[in-house]
């Protein structure tokens, strides 16, 4: 599994956003107002996957008063960070879109509830790909102080 990159998240972003965007000026008037919850939600998922980066990051580093992590559950750890970042990246993009469409229609009151929300959770989703990119992070396996002073005596030519 290789690590997630920035760009390919801002991406996914950016196309959903465009694509709930285009669907939104057609059927907004059907939809029902948009849910408050998903914000405390996002929250609370992001302020534990933080905390598990944090302890996870702190076990792999053998810090004092930690006890060794098990590699299988690091391989899950880092596979949840992965999964919680495009999904998140995904809702962001839902969301980022909903603020989009609903800009124009500030003056009436519906509208400017659901924008407020949609800002909201769009910013509890970056949030939320924020600490599962930490997450991921904290998986990674550190190198060996003998490979990093190889590495570093080695010519880049």
């Amino acid at each position: 599994m290789k690590p997630t990159r920035p760009a390919p998240l801002v991406a996914t972003v950016v196309v959903v956003a465009l694509i709930t965007w285009a669907v939104l000026k057609t059927a907004y008037v059907t939809l029902p107002p948009l849910p408050w919850t998903a914000v405390p939600t996002l929250l609370l998922l992001a302020l534990g996957e933080g905390v598990t980066g944090w302890n996870t990051l702190r076990r792999i580093r053998r810090k004092p008063g930690t006890r060794p992590v098990e590699p299988l559950v690091v391989a899950r750890m880092a596979a949840l960070g992965k999964a919680s970042a495009h999904a998140a990246a995904v809702l962001a993009g839902v969301f980022a879109g909903f603020a989009l469409g609903l800009s124009d229609s500030l003056d009436k009151q519906t509208p400017r509830d659901d924008f407020f929300v949609s800002v909201g959770t769009f910013l509890a989703a970056v949030v939320l790909v924020g600490a599962a990119y930490f997450l991921e992070y904290a998986c990674r396996v550190p190198k060996d102080p003998d490979e990093e002073a190889h590495d570093r005596g080695r010519s880049r030519a």
